[in-house]
């Protein structure tokens, strides 16, 4: 302990007898007073030569206060100073203090509901020309597939699927050491929107239903440590990402799949591009700060009214026997589970200390930071369209 925390006032560095004041020490004391005789220090104090005058600042004076700790002349008068302890350089400028946040990868989440809730300056937080320059590509590609050769959408979901697939298990290896089988999960991924687009539901069921019983026996050739930790998370990520991408095969397996599949992509679009617009522009109050700071309740709430609004455009002018109430209803639903969706996924993130799942598609992140939304959407979309209009 220091002699500040024993109450040494402040022109004092050591004490003699009864409290008495001494000079700093030099192997041996002298009283400020004639309450008491000098006498030596233990066989711990060390014998120097006394100087003349000590020298603040000096080399005595600087060993000195090394070896004893005591005060050191600053201006006209003492105080205790504390010796600095090593560590790491701090950079120029301000230092930081206490009060001060600590680093959190995942709260530079822009998100989907509206970014920069509470601060003064608000920022995209990503690089929009990258964005919107694949966004467009990505949009031609999955376009052109639809409506050319439907078949050649069906190899799209499921090359998303197995590059999601492959970005969620390496985040959980690289940050919780949790294996989870990938080939078992890339087969088992792609036969369930396959099946599901040529043999329905049933075939959907089947498929995920052999894709765990796979994940279970493809785990069985490791040893058996963390065995029940590794399967629980593949099963999960075949339900997270290739069983919810099978609504979408459902969808397109209609008569007027193309345009199904359409309305479900431009509402989970509008309703991040509205939750975005008037969330960066009038978003105040945070939605869900502990799990996404960026999003704003009031960025929810432009996700639900432009969602709502291109639902009932859809409804009306591209399903057949569609109305455009029922596509009010749509759009509510799609905006919540949109919005739940990429909560979910900031759950995830957050849980593994990560900002993106990758680095696939500039200035969007990876493949996952944008099915984030879709997967939830697509059985809710596909289950009102069949409650609406049929199933085609």
């Amino acid at each position: 302990m220091n002699d500040s925390s024993w109450g040494a006032p402040p022109s004092t560095g050591l004490r003699g007898p009864g409290g008495q004041g001494t000079s700093p020490g030099y192997g041996w004391e002298v009283p400020t007073s004639s309450a008491g005789p000098a006498h030596e220090v233990g066989e711990a104090a060390q014998t120097r030569p006394m100087p003349t005058v000590p020298q603040a600042g000096g080399d005595f004076g600087e060993a000195a206060d090394r070896d004893r700790g005591a005060a050191r002349l600053s201006g006209p008068l003492f105080r205790d100073e504390r010796e600095p302890q090593p560590g790491p350089r701090q950079p120029a400028g301000r230092r930081p203090t206490p009060s001060d946040p600590a680093p959190d990868p995942a709260s530079a989440d822009d998100g989907a509901s509206g970014a920069g809730a509470g601060q003064g300056k608000k920022s995209a937080g990503r690089n929009l020309r990258a964005a919107i320059g694949v966004g467009i590509g990505l949009g031609v590609i999955i376009l052109a597939s639809l409506f050319i050769y439907k078949p050649v959408f069906v190899g799209v979901v499921a090359v998303a699927v197995v590059v999601g697939l492959w970005e969620l298990t390496s985040r959980l290896t690289e940050r919780k050491d949790i294996r989870v089988p990938l080939v078992p999960l890339a087969v088992g991924g792609v036969a369930m929107v396959v099946a599901g687009y040529v043999r329905g539901a049933q075939g959907a069921v089947v498929a995920v239903a052999l894709t765990a019983l796979a994940v279970l026996v493809w785990r069985m050739t490791e040893p058996p440590d963390n065995y029940l930790r590794d399967v629980t998370a593949g099963v999960f990520a075949a339900f997270y990402v290739p069983f919810l991408a099978t609504f979408v095969a459902l969808m397109l397996d209609t008569d007027d799949g193309p345009w199904r599949v359409l309305t479900f992509l431009l509402l989970t679009v509008v309703s991040d591009t509205g939750a975005y617009a008037v969330g960066w522009r009038f978003g105040k109050h945070p939605l869900a700060p502990r799990i996404s700071p960026g999003k704003t309740r009031e960025g929810l709430l432009g996700a639900v009214t432009f969602a709502m609004a291109a639902g009932a455009l859809c409804m009306q002018f591209l399903i057949d026997d569609g109305i455009w109430w029922q596509g009010l209803l749509i759009g509510l639903a799609a905006a919540v589970s949109a919005t739940l969706g990429d909560l979910g996924e900031s759950m995830i993130k957050r849980d593994l200390g990560i900002k993106d799942m990758g680095k696939l598609l500039p200035g969007h992140g990876g493949i996952m930071d944008r099915l984030d939304s879709l997967l939830p959407t697509a059985p809710v979309v596909w289950l009102l369209l069949v409650i609406f209009v049929g199933g085609g």
